[in-house]
């Protein structure tokens, strides 16, 4: 018999996709602060079916299919208590070193960080609010709303859900940058008006004119930057309209150079995010209703004991790669 605290659940794990933190740890050890000393069990964008609940878990029940938010806060620090449980200085987040992932049979969890699927959404769509929720979270700090005018840089998995997020919460004009077309061409099937490769050594001015183009010889009012690289911050702050928000989502390097005074005086407000907060319910509606289509983001598909392939093709990032997914149940 497993042992499951009273507020726990045991959860069959069925569905668990890979992203870059995870093919980050498992080729570097680490990321920043967070450093891989001992063996540790990957994955943290995932679904699974319920095995077992405590005794004081009353809205879930063995069988029911859900999504699994991976951070489980304190509750009781003023962080929690105001609602950005994401800033908790004591999270337990899985895949994060020293706490294992969920890339597994079964898993243990909190269970109101469980969410309940309807019927109608799949396993792998449910896996794939995890990564839907850095899009809802990033936008909701960058204001986006009806009538939007919105740069995403970066066409990877986070830039792809941020063009869905933005879509559905109402951006009239979504312009994506990245230096891979078949990046660009599936963030056009998903919903931006617009894409700019930005490779083959394009200066800065270039790029910013191609940008004004594409919003009808405007900036937009806001720009959310995925890559990570000092390159593209740079371009977000360039490009964004005096009086704008530049959000950073993705993470590069510590420390990098960038026009600060340029935003200063113009009051591009720049924020950052990490992960999300109070962000699976907004996702898991976004999906349910059908406002939102994730099915196209996965492109591959392994079976646990193909992990190591897994990993492998979600690194080696061959055209056409975006989500690899790997299924933890056993056929039959």
């Amino acid at each position: 018999m497993h042992l499951v605290r009273k507020i726990e659940v045991l959860v069959q794990m069925h569905s668990v996709g890979i992203c870059g933190s995870d093919v980050h740890y498992w080729k570097a050890g680490r990321i920043g602060d967070f450093i891989v000393k001992n063996p540790m069990v990957l994955g943290h964008e995932a679904s699974g079916i319920i095995h077992q609940v405590g005794p004081n878990v009353h809205h879930l029940k063995a069988g029911d299919r859900v999504a699994i938010e991976p951070g489980i806060p304190c509750r009781l620090c003023d962080f929690c208590k105001s609602g950005r449980y994401n800033l908790c200085p004591d999270i337990v987040f899985c895949a994060t070193p020293p706490v294992h992932g969920n890339l597994c049979r079964f898993y243990k969890h909190a269970a109101d960080f469980c969410y309940k699927l309807p019927d109608h959404v799949t396993m792998e769509e449910a896996a794939l609010l995890e990564p839907l929720s850095v899009g809802v979270h990033a936008c909701r700090r960058a204001g986006v709303t009806l009538g939007s005018d919105v740069l995403i840089c970066g066409a990877g998995p986070i830039g792809l859900v941020n063009v869905l997020t933005a879509r559905a919460m109402g951006a009239r004009r979504i312009v994506i940058t990245d230096v891979k077309e078949d990046r660009l061409e599936m963030a056009k099937q998903l919903g931006a008006h617009h894409v700019i490769n930005v490779g083959s050594g394009k200066s800065l001015d270039t790029i910013t004119s191609e940008v004004e183009k594409a919003f009808d010889g405007e900036k937009p009012e806001k720009t959310i930057e995925c890559s990570g690289a000092e390159a593209c911050i740079r371009m977000g702050i360039r490009c964004t309209r005096s009086g704008g928000t530049l959000v950073l989502v993705g993470l590069g390097p510590p420390e990098v150079s960038v026009p600060l005074v340029d935003a200063a005086v113009r009051e591009v407000d720049i924020r950052g995010i990490f992960r999300y907060a109070n962000c699976y319910p907004t996702a898991l509606d976004m999906v349910a209703s059908g406002l939102v289509n994730v099915k196209p983001l996965v492109t591959h598909h392994f079976q646990l004991e193909e992990s190591i392939k897994a990993f492998e093709t979600a690194h080696a990032g061959a055209p056409g790669t975006i989500k690899v997914m790997i299924h933890c149940h056993r056929e039959g």
